[in-house]
């Protein structure tokens, strides 16, 4: 596939458990792009795929591989080795942990959001990914786009019950912020272990809340930085695209312990102290309190563009001191 048609598109063949599958892909897309195409119709996910193509090689185990560097051509076959979780007698899959998360200068975040190969990419994922609504979008309610891992929940510490690996307040926080505000959640994980984590947690069922929609890992869209190479983040146009009439850049805000993760909206992303250590730290995690104030707060206003979610800490902090000298 030559660079110079890298926005073309072009349809493979892949084989996997006795059935072709037709997969189209362009050539600014990656190799984990093409896993997670190839996932949408098989269920395999990507971090359980195996591809074969002899004139590739080892590339193909380079996620971060852009297909334009690929001798791949329309009509070529390849072969995908893996296992769906439903026929897998192990636990299920958990995302690589990530500890160091870059810092992008403020120029080069916005290069990569106004990039036209990463909004192409936008408008593809926006043509191939369905959001399904839980429970009905509200007319006049600002969003609220909330990660789960070491957001809502601490993942990598282990207790008999998984309640004990909640972040503190996470049901006072989320009937606060209700009233305000509709509520999707955003994992990279795969949905059946959304639908999991949360059901544990008893989100998905409490009678004093309702999650609007739940998003995973096949909503995101890969993207490339200078200093950083490429890496996925969850574009906050989708929903815009798929909801206009109820959310769009002014009246939405996205929690993640991850600043990659809404590169490409980074005026409406609030780094959340992750919960790691639910055992040490669940007697003095704070956080979902302090920001269940900034949240009803900035309620009130009528854009959220303005503000400057780094320091959202000062607002609650200023709200406090008003409230103990009245």
């Amino acid at each position: 596939m030559a660079s110079s048609a890298s926005e073309e598109e072009v349809t493979l063949t892949v084989k996997w458990s006795g059935k072709e599958y037709t997969v189209r892909v362009c050539g600014d897309d990656t190799v984990g792009e093409l896993k997670r195409r190839i996932c949408e119709l098989t269920n395999v996910l990507p971090i359980r795929q195996k591809l074969l193509y002899p004139k590739a090689g080892s590339k193909l185990n380079d996620d971060s591989l852009f297909l334009s560097q690929l001798p791949l051509k329309s009509s070529f076959k390849m072969t995908m080795i893996g296992t769906t979780e439903e026929d897998l007698i192990v636990d299920p899959v958990e995302s690589p942990e990530i500890v160091d998360d870059f810092e992008l200068g403020k120029e080069e975040t916005v290069d990569i959001k106004d990039m036209e190969v990463n909004k192409q990419k936008l408008i593809r994922r926006i043509s191939q990914f369905k959001i399904e609504v839980q429970n009905p979008c509200r007319k006049g309610k600002k969003l609220l786009v909330l990660d789960i891992d070491y957001t809502l929940f601490d993942h990598r510490s282990t207790a008999e019950n998984p309640l004990q690996l909640m972040r503190p307040y996470l049901h006072e926080f989320l009937t606060s912020v209700y009233s305000e505000y509709d509520i999707m959640i955003w994992s990279a994980t795969s949905m059946k272990w959304i639908k999991v984590k949360m059901g544990q947690l008893g989100v998905l069922d409490n009678p004093n809340y309702k999650i609007t929609a739940l998003l995973d890992h096949m909503a995101m869209i890969t993207v490339q930085s200078s200093s950083r190479g490429v890496f996925d983040c969850k574009p906050l146009g989708l929903i815009w695209a798929q909801f206009p009439e109820f959310y769009s850049a002014s009246n939405t805000i996205m929690f993640d312990d991850l600043r990659r993760n809404f590169v490409m909206n980074p005026q409406n992303g609030l780094i959340i102290k992750p919960f790691r250590k639910a055992h040490a730290n669940r007697d003095s995690d704070q956080e979902l309190v302090k920001l269940t104030q900034y949240l009803l707060a900035i309620a009130e206003l009528d854009d959220l563009r303005n503000l400057d979610h780094n320091n959202w800490e000062l607002l609650t902090e200023d709200n406090g001191k008003r409230r103990r000298h009245r």
